[in-house]
């Protein structure tokens, strides 16, 4: 049987999350039979992915590329530690990070069907969590890291103007920091208004004459919501380095300015 719907392809994938091609070859296979195509894929180990598909994923591996003027970061995440060094994995997480390299974040999507087998085999739930790929002009400075040994956490930056040095650094410092912002001016208003609200109505600062407040809360705000880590600004933080210094200051002393940043994690913030 070789005509079979695309609504029964479908229904049979819904149901065990297997790839679309295996879904139609085990329909073809058993004459249009679902109850029985269920079987021959589970017989494959293929039935199992949409039941994992929900499963956290708090393992992995990020890994980058910077070659050129072209930097690309991708993070695949798994459920254990063992998955994460199975070649299997590996090889395929290097095979999504090539192809995000030479054509864009949308290649992921392409990868669909080899994901959902993958988890058949691996009996875990596997999972891109994220990817970038940055174009810099000339002037601009690319740096990628994963930090070692398990490189659960990748950072891909490019800087304008600087070195290759003080980006690389920076890039260790958002491993570390996971800042939220790069820049004050792209946090949005609200959520600037709603910790303000929080600090203005604390105990700590309503104890305070009432003049002082909106000073005090002001510099509430810079020291425990714009330069904290995690989160916050990248440019208030305090530099990992020289902590004596923010990450302005460090940036500006080596005449760069970030463009732009990814931080990836596959165990979350």
């Amino acid at each position: 049987m070789s005509d079979i719907p695309a609504s029964l392809v479908k229904k049979l994938r819904d149901l065990t999350g297997a790839g679309m091609m295996d879904c139609k070859r085990a329909l073809e296979e058993t004459g249009g039979d679902l109850d029985a195509a269920v079987k021959r894929l589970r017989e494959k180990g293929m039935a199992s992915a949409g039941k994992r598909a929900s499963n956290p994923t708090t393992e992995g591996l990020v890994g980058y590329i910077v070659s050129d003027s072209t930097g690309s970061i991708v993070g695949v995440g798994c459920q254990s530690e063992q998955v994460a060094k199975i070649g299997e994995f590996q090889a395929f997480a290097a095979q999504v990070l090539r192809a995000v390299h030479a054509d864009g974040e949308a290649a992921v999507a392409g990868f669909d069907q080899e994901r959902l087998e993958l988890i058949g085999k691996l009996g875990e739930n596997v999972v891109v969590v994220g990817a970038a790929r940055y174009e810099a002009s000339d002037s601009h400075v690319l740096a990628g890291y994963a930090h070692p040994p398990a490189n659960k956490i990748g950072v891909l930056v490019e800087l304008r103007g600087g070195s290759a040095e003080i980006a690389r650094e920076l890039a260790l410092h958002i491993a570390w920091a996971a800042p939220e912002w790069t820049a004050r001016d792209e946090v949005p208003p609200e959520i600037v208004e709603a910790e303000r609200a929080i600090f203005l109505n604390s105990d700590e600062v309503q104890s305070k004459p009432e003049p002082a407040r909106e000073k005090i809360v002001d510099g509430m705000l810079g020291k425990r919501f714009y330069a904290a880590t995690p989160g916050g600004v990248l440019a208030d933080q305090a530099w990992a380095r020289d902590t004596a210094k923010t990450v302005a200051q460090a940036l500006d002393k080596a005449d760069a300015s970030v463009v732009r940043f990814a931080r990836i994690s596959v165990a979350g913030p």
